[in-house]
């Protein structure tokens, strides 16, 4: 049984969603609002969280954006009744992993939810710890040593350093990092990315012999040993 939460402000589709993912085995917690949604989302852990894209109160997209910004990996499924193009490219970049358009087929909504699913276990199962020199991160429990160090990592320095952990020595851009780590592109211009990096530099730094983060000007940073 997996542990659902479905955020959807209008009562009829919150219902058959409920219905139709509790008649495949789940179970499914339900907020009718953006604030008790994010309430949820914050303080509970979910398999699969289905969100409405335009919510009255809080928006479907600042919901997302604060659960990436903080770490939360938990797949999300974006409902909405907005089918544009640009809209649905908004949606992926903010965090989403899925993007539905109502009105839905509750049978394709179901199969969706067991594809996000499928991949959740999957990437459990997969580098699970990865390993650079004597650095270690757990993907899972986010455990971050190197030797008998501990890292004591804030989330947004613990996403850079796993992503550039899977990309060992490779040059990653700082739009690279941006939409990876944050989700969606943020101007170009912005410093949020170098102060990010800077300190996880830092903190690898105070350790001897860690990884290091190395920068190139102009164009990003990479991983070395």
């Amino acid at each position: 049984m997996k542990r659902i939460l479905s955020v959807e402000d209008d009562e009829v589709i919150l219902q058959e969603i409920q219905q139709s993912l509790c008649a495949c085995g789940h179970e499914v917690e339900t907020a009718t609002s953006g604030r008790v949604g994010l309430e949820k989302v914050m303080s509970e852990t979910y398999d699969v969280v289905t969100l409405d894209r335009t919510l009255p109160d809080v928006d479907g997209l600042t919901i997302l954006t604060a659960m990436r910004s903080v770490g939360i990996c938990t797949p999300v499924l974006i409902l909405s009744a907005v089918s544009a193009l640009d809209e649905r490219v908004r949606g992926l970049r903010a965090g989403g992993d899925d993007y539905l358009t109502k009105p839905f087929s509750p049978d394709e909504m179901t199969a969706r939810i067991e594809v996000l699913l499928r991949h959740r276990g999957q990437s459990r199962t997969q580098h699970m710890v990865l390993r650079m020199g004597g650095l270690q991160l757990d993907v899972l429990t986010r455990h971050v040593q190197f030797d008998d160090h501990v890292l004591d990592l804030l989330p947004t320095e613990y996403r850079i350093l796993e992503y550039m952990m899977r990309n060992p020595g490779q040059l990653l851009t700082r739009t690279m990092i941006l939409e990876e780590v944050w989700g969606y592109r943020f101007n170009p211009g912005t410093n949020v990315i170098d102060v990010h990096v800077s300190r996880l530099r830092n903190r690898l730094a105070a350790i001897a012999d860690s990884p290091a983060v190395k920068t190139k000007r102009g164009s990003g940073y990479m991983l070395v040993e």
